[in-house]
């Protein structure tokens, strides 16, 4: 189970805090067991801060304190800080990537049966577009609807996410598509026949969570071979 640490202090010297923290990082390489660290400092009060460290169990996290370096670099935050800082042990229950869950659920809602739902509430107006399959990118919500009706058109499709990293305002997803080919594609006939197709997405969030950009990298020649249809490519 995932497990955070926070660290609560008070220091007047956070510059030198600051250095002391890029030292740990520089000492620890290759040994720590820390996988994620955010400092705040509190908007009313600039002498407050709050450390936010995340580690993969809590035995993770007793090896990390166990190592000589952060043991030596916790006398060494205690005599920058104005009190002792306080430690709170957290296992973590619910983790959800926001940025991430709108990206799945934008994944769904393009293989959703029936009509194909509204992107309101997953992209913004202006929403930006790279598909190799495209000379000139899409530029608008409404024209990227319309090129996944196209696909829709064509295709009895599914999407399978079969991994997501996100950072900072990027989520990455690698997916498996799934599909029928029902109709015309590229001026190719419905031919009736199961294909898939592997690829991975970039989407650019906006602060609200909305998707505001996305690339797309797509198996498109493997597809092409599975429709028997190497030779369009050519014409």
């Amino acid at each position: 189970m995932t497990f955070v640490q926070l660290i609560d202090c008070r220091t007047n010297r956070f510059d030198e805090m600051d250095r002391l923290m890029d030292t740990w990082v520089e000492q620890t390489q290759g040994k720590r067991t820390a996988t994620h660290a955010v400092v705040g400092k509190d908007l009313s009060d600039e002498s407050h801060l709050v450390e936010i460290v995340e580690f993969p169990s809590y035995e993770e996290a007793m090896r990390n304190s166990n190592l000589p370096e952060t043991e030596r670099t916790f006398r060494e935050m205690v005599a920058l800080c104005d009190t002792m800082p306080t430690f709170t042990d957290l296992d973590v229950v619910r983790d959800e990537q926001l940025y991430a869950a709108n990206a799945r659920r934008l994944f769904d809602t393009l293989a959703a049966k029936g009509e194909l739902p509204p992107f309101n509430g997953l992209l913004v107006e202006d929403y930006h577009d790279h598909d190799p399959l495209n000379e000139q990118d899409v530029s608008s919500m409404d024209a990227f609807r319309h090129e996944i009706e196209m696909w829709r058109d064509a295709f009895d499709l599914t999407f399978t996410v079969e991994d997501q990293i996100a950072q900072g305002d990027r989520v990455v997803t690698r997916w498996t598509w799934n599909a029928t080919h029902k109709g015309d594609f590229l001026g190719i006939a419905a031919t009736g026949r199961k294909v898939t197709m592997t690829g991975m997405t970039i989407h650019r969030c906006t602060s609200d969570g909305k998707i505001t950009e996305g690339w797309w990298q797509y198996d498109g020649l493997g597809l092409m071979g599975q429709l028997e249809a190497l030779d369009a490519l050519e014409q």
